[in-house]
């Protein structure tokens, strides 16, 4: 594929050891963000991810009702990354990306727009049609890859921290 192709992807619902490979690293990766852009302790932000996943978003695991948790697949079938999509935590009847990675050496070659894009086929499929998510605000380039796939800012919320 040269520089000018955008590429395909396929999405296939996780297995239930994909899952639990998964969960932790997922976990992780969203208590590291959130320790960075809370400025945080890691451990607190551990607990905090943990207690949002067993309790809030992923209650019953895999098989969380309204929940898709997919692997992303390149034009070979090869895994390039994960897919997470909910129900939208306050608005009924809409869908929420909780969590989209590309592997590292699969990285700006296009692979999470073309995931992005899948994701809107399928939850059109199940019959809803809005999908939203959250980004931190450190995180540059997922915030120019979805504004440039029509996202918009709803809200921006603000912190600053104050030194005692």
């Amino acid at each position: 594929m040269n520089k000018s192709e955008q590429p395909t992807v396929s999405l296939r619902q996780m297995t239930e050891d994909e899952f639990a490979d998964w969960r932790p690293r997922s976990i992780e990766s969203f208590a590291s963000d959130l320790a960075q852009a809370m400025n945080r302790p890691l451990d607190a932000a551990r607990l905090r991810a943990q207690a949002q996943f067993d309790e809030e978003w992923l209650s019953s695991g895999i098989k969380t009702p309204g929940t898709w948790l997919m692997q992303i697949l390149n034009e070979d079938s090869v895994r390039v990354g994960t897919l997470w999509i909910g129900p939208h935590p306050q608005r009924q009847g809409a869908a929420f990306v909780y969590d989209i990675e590309i592997q590292e050496t699969a990285r700006r070659h296009g692979y999470g727009r073309a995931a992005m894009l899948a994701a809107e086929v399928l939850v059109r499929s199940a019959g809803i049609n809005e999908l939203s998510l959250s980004v931190f605000g450190f995180n540059d380039a997922a915030k120019r890859l979805y504004d440039s796939i029509g996202y918009r800012v709803l809200t921006m919320q603000m912190t600053k921290s104050i030194p005692l």
